[in-house]
């Protein structure tokens, strides 16, 4: 019986989604081309979508009827119709470990709202809006304005809110529900990782296949202001660098760096220094836009931080794997996803080591259906997951 009523939830599910989420995104909508353009499947991105993306969404070749308002004011670029897009999953999830099997209802695991495009010629913004995500309203996460192309170079300057990791792989792209822990991993009081921070980033493309990311960021997140309406909680910002480099068509390989110094209050309420180094090498393999093979490995030193007791020069390290397989590139109806996690610390509660196993059913180009299976090997438990992932 309990197995009956399950398998009618996703089918209810499954129906709901598939009546009423049959438009398109906003910038499919603005150019009236089809998701699959960009994305294979969304939310991840092609080589073309991260090109689109990186030309501050926007085709060179491709300009967009109508898109700006004409006010008989050159000086003025007013978006005819503002593009809105929205982002709902929804999930079943049955868990089970040493003390007891549980079954939740994670509908909806997220919605939110996103917009972006560009202000005028090489001028772009993109942000989007949590109205909830497990349950909880988020507020704004990526935010932030894109200058492209500056001195007729391939040099674009962002500023705002983005994933510190961004360059790396982007977390908001990934297709299973597991995470790329390692960059979310913070250690004892630290507030600094590889996920979000208020910033800006310079980018800088050579022909030869060679990215160079440089960023500066405030480096404990995107909180909210204090009460002198400061956002940076001390003095410091924190450095983050990248170089990649383009090996043919189908090889990336990359090297990070992250130098950061904060304030943070040992168990006395003292104020000491943290200072932090990071740093990885990644590497991307693709075979034909069939087979990818995603690797990064991240190492980190705390000078300073504390969790009970004070630690000092505190070493952790963590590495993620990820191999998307779609047996017809972008054509491809279903595709599978596997994921491996590892980090390690001297502070032991941050150790963690999971696989994760995901297949996913394109029903339309923005709707797919999805089943996921982790196994934490820390906690010996088992999460089995079946959802919807849509947008329109």
């Amino acid at each position: 019986m309990k197995t009956l009523n399950i398998v009618s939830l996703i089918v209810i599910i499954s129906i709901i989604n598939f009546v009423d989420l049959l438009s398109i995104p906003a910038f499919a909508r603005k150019y009236n081309i089809s998701c699959q353009t960009c994305h294979s499947p969304m939310p991840r991105l092609k080589a073309f979508g991260d090109e689109f993306a990186g030309n501050g969404f926007a085709f060179p070749d491709k300009p967009a009827t109508r898109y700006f308002v004409e006010t008989g004011d050159d000086q003025l670029s007013l978006i005819r119709d503002f593009p809105l897009a929205v982002r709902l999953d929804m999930h079943l999830t049955y868990k089970t470990d040493s003390d007891f099997n549980k079954t939740d209802l994670q509908s909806p695991y997220l919605l939110k709202i996103l917009s972006g495009g560009e202000f005028t010629k090489d001028v772009a913004y993109y942000f989007y809006f949590y109205i909830s995500e497990r349950g909880k309203l988020v507020g704004l996460e990526d935010a932030y304005l894109m200058f492209n192309n500056l001195f007729n170079k391939d040099f674009d300057f962002y500023l705002g809110q983005f994933q510190i990791s961004d360059p790396l792989f982007k977390r908001e792209l990934r297709l299973t529900l597991e995470d790329y822990e390692i960059y979310k991993t913070k250690v004892g009081n630290s507030l600094a990782n590889l996920a979000y921070d208020r910033g800006i980033m310079l980018t800088y493309g050579l022909e030869s296949g060679t990215d160079i990311i440089f960023e500066i960021v405030n480096g404990n997140g995107i909180h909210e202001a204090n009460v002198l309406k400061e956002f940076d909680k001390d003095p410091y910002k924190n450095y983050f660098g990248r170089i990649s480099q383009d090996i043919g068509e189908n090889i990336r390989i990359g090297a990070f760096g992250y130098l950061a110094k904060e304030e943070i209050e040992d168990n006395f309420t003292n104020i000491i220094d943290d200072k932090i180094t990071m740093w990885g090498p990644d590497l991307t393999l693709n075979y034909n836009d069939i087979l990818e093979l995603n690797l990064q490995y991240a190492w980190r030193k705390d000078t300073k931080a504390n969790h009970i007791i004070m630690h000092d020069n505190i070493k952790t390290q963590g590495a993620f794997a990820e191999l998307i397989y779609t047996p017809m590139g972008d054509e491809s109806k279903w595709y599978l996803v596997g994921l491996f996690n590892w980090v390690e610390s001297d502070l032991n509660y941050l150790n963690y080591k999971s696989s994760a196993f995901h297949i996913g059913y394109l029903f339309r180009r923005n709707m797919r259906m999805v089943g996921e299976y982790k196994y934490d090997f820390i906690n010996k438990s088992n999460l089995f997951s079946v959802g919807i992932v849509s947008a329109f």
